[in-house]
């Protein structure tokens, strides 16, 4: 399966009139009378279920979670006044990380491999709230006042057929929707690139990174790709010069030294992607095996090599591996989440429940514990006690399809038909089939025609859905 086309990206995310660093669009400017911030969001919401529906994703909780509190972490010192932010974490060993329009960030497993320190990462991160900020895509709009919302929706779709492989059909989609502005705004997007530096070094600085990171990034991509007919998504959405890098850096050197530059919770997010994108356990295991034998204090590499064990049946192993871990940080949520995932896989299901109760009662709110915890109560046979907890995840990730995924299965097995086919509205609702999300709820609505109150309430959401599907149709036309 193809991933974003980058070129197709950089048209519909980052095309803009050039504008002042710190000048924000207010709600009365020029731009919002062509698209709302409101507008803006119901479009980055439409896309992104399409994209859902068609292109892989990495569900890894941790993984998830480490980038929500991080782009998070960054909003609080940025200049992103609407918060209601989305992630999308796709399954491509490729590195590149885009903004779309209403507060969408998606982010490729493959900019972890790319970006060697948690600083180089922030950088990347910070450039495309910069995106968000300025509303880049609105002002685009007012750039082209002749392309409505509907044009830029139809650019939107050809991104996403892009996306599931229909590669020139996709590029045909858009060539025909907005072939009279694609000079135009190329212009445009190399102002914007300089203006998201700009922005994301001021971003970087306040929240305590590094800002020397960004241009040290660029510099290193630009040395590996120099010669290469392809270079990687990034590179063709964000293109580096010598005149960028040289202008990023001379800005990042007017700020003190100093700053956060990695952290461990980094490398082992790293070494997570490294693991699932080797082609085999075994040749992780040597890798990492390989780092170890020339520096023994590298705890990232100790826990990837666990992991590799783990995953290829190693169990003695792997829990060699994780001990030596675990004595110096016995209450990591990390280290502890790859010991209970040993003791599930080696059926010693009483220690992971034990060990799961203690790291709860630690950190009660952790996502990826609280899914271990589901995973567990099914592996003992306790689906009733899953979807208990289920439910409360459910307060907090209300907008993650693989919650919904699992609420539905869960229901499913207690034999809760009903909550079966809403769960499984709210999973389609979120990846943008409409149809079937209706059509859930018309099945719920059957079987609860003997409780007048529940069957309001799903009659009621079938009508919310009815209505959202209505308004994105509109948008595409």
């Amino acid at each position: 399966m193809k991933f974003l086309r980058p070129t197709l990206l950089t048209l519909a995310c980052l095309a803009a009139l050039p504008c002042a660093a710190s000048d924000l669009p207010s709600l009365g400017d020029a731009s919002s009378a062509i698209i709302s911030p409101q507008q803006e969001h119901q479009l980055g919401r439409a896309w992104l279920g399409l994209l859902r529906a068609q292109v892989s994703q990495l569900s890894d909780p941790q993984l998830k979670e480490f980038v929500e509190t991080s782009v998070y972490r960054l909003t609080e010192t940025s200049e992103l006044q609407d918060r209601r932010l989305e992630f999308v974490l796709l399954d491509s060993p490729q590195i590149n990380a885009f903004a779309a329009p209403g507060g969408i960030i998606g982010v490729n497993g493959g900019l972890f491999l790319y970006a060697q320190t948690e600083a180089e990462y922030a950088s990347v991160m910070a450039h495309e709230l910069a995106h968000l900020s300025q509303r880049h895509f609105a002002r685009g709009l007012e750039a082209q006042q002749r392309m409505q919302v509907p044009v830029m929706a139809a650019m939107l779709a050809g991104i996403v057929a892009a996306a599931a492989g229909a590669g020139d059909l996709g590029i045909a989609a858009i060539a025909s929707t907005q072939a009279a502005a694609i000079q135009e705004q190329r212009r445009f997007s190399r102002q914007n690139e300089q203006e998201a530096d700009r922005i994301g070094l001021v971003n970087l600085e306040k929240a305590g990174y590094n800002p020397r990171a960004m241009p040290s990034m660029f510099e290193r991509l630009m040395r590996q790709y120099r010669y290469d007919r392809l270079p990687p998504e990034f590179l063709l959405t964000h293109p580096v010069s010598e005149s960028r890098i040289a202008d990023t850096r001379n800005r990042a050197e007017q700020y003190p030294a100093g700053g956060t530059q990695d952290s461990l919770r980094y490398q082992l997010m790293r070494a997570r992607v490294q693991l699932n994108y080797e082609d085999t356990p075994g040749l992780a295991a040597k890798r990492f095996r390989s780092m170890l034998e020339e520096n023994p204090k590298l705890d990232a590499a100790r826990y990837g090599l666990a992991l590799a064990q783990l995953k290829s049946g190693q169990y003695k192993q792997a829990g060699d591996s994780l001990q030596a871990l675990l004595q110096g940080a016995p209450d990591d949520a990390t280290y502890n989440l790859a010991q209970i995932e040993l003791d599930m896989a080696a059926s010693r299901l009483s220690q992971a429940q034990e060990r799961l109760k203690r790291l709860l009662g630690l950190y009660p709110r952790n996502y990826p514990l609280r899914q271990a915890q589901i995973n567990l109560l099914m592996k003992q046979g306790r689906p009733q006690d899953a979807g208990r907890a289920l439910d409360a995840l459910l307060k907090d990730r209300q907008k993650d399809p693989d919650i919904w995924y699992q609420v539905a299965e869960v229901r499913g097995l207690t034999g809760n038909t009903i909550g079966l086919h809403q769960a499984r509205a709210e999973y389609f609702a979120l990846v943008g089939d409409y149809d079937q999300a209706i059509e859930q709820l018309d099945f719920a609505k059957r079987r609860a025609s003997n409780n007048f109150q529940l069957a309001s309430r799903i009659d009621a959401r079938q009508r919310e859905l009815m209505e959202d599907k209505r308004l994105i149709e509109q948008m595409l036309r």
